[in-house]
């Protein structure tokens, strides 16, 4: 990506399978700090710990000892918080056969 790119963010548009596949490998790796997903007007922690991570074809979050979430990156719709120190993403549950899913990612705050 070229420095033109990067300043005035020319690139995939979102919702494309390209911009859907770059936004997971950004993603690859983070660490979080808890999830959360909106239940009956509430917000409840459906887990602490773990990490995001694209296998193959898939994006993966994993938390708490488990796999919360499990979705093909191309069906993949992931939007970072305003802060900053999340993402809010929405897919096809894997797990739950394909039921809609919407949970939201805390990551771990590291200094740069």
């Amino acid at each position: 990506m070229g420095l033109f790119s990067r300043l005035f963010k020319v690139g995939q548009k979102p919702g494309t399978v390209a911009f859907r596949r770059q936004r997971a490998l950004e993603l690859h790796g983070q660490v979080i700090k808890y999830v959360t997903e909106q239940r009956n007007d509430n917000e409840d922690v459906i887990g602490r710990g773990g990490a995001l991570a694209v296998s193959g074809d898939e994006f993966i979050v994993d938390s708490s000892g488990d796999t919360l979430f499990r979705c093909k990156v191309d069906a993949l719709d992931a939007a970072y918080l305003m802060s900053g120190d999340g993402v809010i993403v929405t897919g096809p549950n894997l797990l739950e056969n394909g039921r809609m899913r919407t949970i939201t990612v805390h990551f771990v705050y590291y200094r740069k």
